[in-house]
């Protein structure tokens, strides 16, 4: 893969697209600044050899047009801080404005242009934008991993502009390595989790993990269509019915390819949504009619630590109940911390998917897993094996 390490941007202006699509409170302060901070190395690196940094991306859904909840000069401030120098920043990422800031940037210098999603051309991979983005610019590094998946204009279409001079940052390159070392050659036993709300967003990931992991851990939400699907009574808890047949037909496939395929046999169940309800435990097979399952059940959390423990290779997307309530948090902390015991002990772990992450901060493991992915959707459609826009257009 052509990488930053391979250039040199000594006199040239690098336009590098990041995931800046961070979490911002009611005063619009980061409450989580882990995708800016994972990008500065790439930015450093621009800046050490000579070069100047001009920075792309989006944040949130803008609906039509520039809304001040989704700009980026919310981030400046920290931005600045974090690489000890005052960045610019431009009002538009494709005006006069923008076009002046990038023709005087100096050698040394960062510009932060305004949110891309402020146009729709961004996300319908126009070309004259993707033009016009390309203008600013002598170099182009990818490093937004969590939206290689998407035929942007800023993440694919815009590489066609750059046909010798287009590159993965840092960010892009760790996150392609570490996958890989699960999806091609794994230590085993290679355990992987999956968990929450639904199993129509998992269904081409367990289909593609089948015939390479040696167990499979189900838990969260979309294990009430497995249980409802054998014959199970789930009271009310979440199910997607038109998904019976095919856990069915992964049971089935899981058995032929001698995969062990764990499915919870109790959980924490609840008589209502909600943190303050009343809360009991049941078989996972035979909860109450009025009554949801809402985390895994205590048989189950001891059963799960001893295959994650035994495991070499952990994969885990998804939390294992709904672990923002107190109440139903049991389950995915226990998850947590028995992943983050097997990579003490040596095993690779890796994490993906915006839950999971959410997860392992809040119980403070970061640094006690291999590797935490930047981008939940796209590690997935990586590792359905489908090709990502993002990373064709750098490689073609």
């Amino acid at each position: 893969m052509k990488t930053i390490d391979q250039f040199n941007f000594k006199n040239k202006k690098a336009l590098i697209r990041v995931d800046f699509n961070v979490p911002l409170d009611e005063n619009f302060e980061i409450t989580d600044t882990s995708r800016i901070d994972a990008t500065i190395p790439t930015i450093k690196k621009v800046l050490k050899d000579g070069g100047s940094v001009i920075l792309m991306s989006h944040l949130g859904r803008p609906k039509s047009g520039p809304e001040d909840k989704f700009s980026l000069k919310h981030l400046l401030k920290y931005l600045s801080s974090a690489l000890k120098l005052e960045v610019q920043f431009a009002n538009d990422c494709i005006g006069e404005e923008a076009k002046q800031k990038a023709v005087n940037l100096k050698n040394g210098e960062v510009l932060l242009l305004e949110n891309l999603r402020f146009y729709k051309e961004e996300t319908a991979g126009d070309e004259d934008f993707s033009k016009k983005l390309a203008s600013l610019a002598d170099a182009y590094i990818n490093d937004a991993f969590g939206t290689a998946h998407r035929a942007h204009a800023s993440t694919a279409i815009i590489a066609k502009y750059f046909p010798e001079n287009k590159m993965f940052g840092y960010i892009m390159n760790d996150e392609i390595s570490n996958i890989n070392k699960v999806m091609v050659d794994p230590w085993r036993p290679f355990t992987t989790i999956l968990g929450g709300a639904k199993v129509s967003g998992k269904v081409e990931v367990i289909t593609n993990l089948l015939d390479k992991v040696d167990n499979l851990i189900i838990g969260g939400g979309m294990m009430f269509t497995f249980i409802k699907a054998l014959g199970g009574n789930i009271g009310n808890s979440l199910v997607e019915e038109s998904l019976f047949a095919l856990a069915v037909d992964t049971i089935n496939f899981a058995k032929d390819e001698n995969v062990n395929l764990y499915l919870p046999t109790d959980a924490v169940i609840a008589d209502g949504f909600s943190n303050d309800a009343k809360i009991a435990v049941s078989s996972s097979y035979d909860i109450p009619d009025g009554w949801m399952g809402l985390d895994i059940g205590p048989e189950t959390v001891k059963k799960y630590i001893s295959i994650i423990e035994d495991s070499t290779t952990i994969l885990w997307n998804g939390p294992m109940g709904v672990f923002e309530m107190s109440n139903f948090e049991n389950g995915t902390r226990e998850i947590a911390l028995a992943v983050a015991k097997a990579t003490k002990k040596g095993a690779y772990s890796l994490i993906g998917g915006g839950d999971s992450v959410a997860a392992i901060n809040k119980y403070n493991l970061k640094n006690k897993v291999s590797y935490i992915s930047t981008g939940g959707g796209a590690m997935l459609e990586y590792i359905e094996g489908k090709i990502l826009p993002g990373i064709q257009a750098i490689e073609e």
